[in-house]
């Protein structure tokens, strides 16, 4: 069964590269006005596909300016493109803007560069949010936690999420997602069919919550986390 699960996951590999490659990349190139459409669709194909499911509980909030969200693996967000088609606008770390495939990707869907390199990144960031709100018309999605983990508690939120949904005064919805590592797992390398779940939160107003917002944020995300697990057996 390992065997089988581990073939699985270089499948799941090799579907998201070739479709990134050779379907959405000159998708995005060729037909620009439509890119919210392009991604939608082929994620969608690449989640079906991968032998995937993606179902939502709750209602994305469509006047939110930023989304955040737990963080396993690429399928959170594959998953999160194919249940909703809000056209928002994935914040990466630059050195994924440097690869070949997926860089030209996050450039073409004119996705944000995140450089954790000091006050100047900050600044550039704050800017590119504003941005997203105020020009592009689109809401930023972001992981606070920074980076992926194995485990099932949330890991410590970054503090410049916080920081820029103050200044700004945004609109923040959370999101929390179970059942993405199940279908493809980037720490064991295995996968298996799956429904990914999405759950849609509550939105907070930055510029009005009180000043333990972030941290509640967090909690009321976890305690999503700890139910998904304990009652549905469906791991962060």
């Amino acid at each position: 069964m390992k065997t089988f699960a581990t073939i699985r996951f270089y499948w799941g590999a090799f579907i998201i590269s070739f479709n990134t490659a050779v379907l959405m990349i000159p998708a995005l190139m060729l037909f620009g006005k439509h890119k919210s459409t392009i991604v939608h669709h082929i994620n969608s194909l690449t989640l079906f596909m991968m032998g995937g499911i993606a179902l939502k509980k709750g209602t994305l909030d469509k006047s939110a300016d930023m989304f955040v969200m737990n963080h396993q693996g690429i399928v959170d967000i594959i998953g999160l493109e194919a249940v909703q088609n809000n056209h928002m606008r994935w914040a990466a770390k630059k050195e994924l803007f440097d690869t070949l495939w997926f860089g030209n990707l996050l450039v073409h869907a004119e996705q944000i560069s995140i450089d954790r390199g000091g006050k100047s990144s900050l600044r550039k960031f704050i800017s590119d949010v504003e941005e997203s709100r105020d020009v592009y018309k689109r809401p930023v999605a972001i992981f606070p936690e920074g980076t992926r983990t194995d485990g099932q508690e949330l890991l410590p939120f970054k503090g410049g999420t916080k920081l820029i949904a103050e200044k700004l005064g945004l609109r923040v919805q959370p999101i929390v997602i179970t059942g993405s590592k199940k279908l493809l797992n980037e720490h064991n390398k295995t996968a298996h069919s799956a429904i990914v779940h999405y759950h849609f939160l509550d939105t907070i107003d930055a510029s009005t919550a009180d000043k333990e917002w972030y941290t509640t944020l967090r909690d009321d995300m976890q305690k999503v986390i700890d139910d998904e697990f304990n009652n549905h057996h469906r791991s962060r």
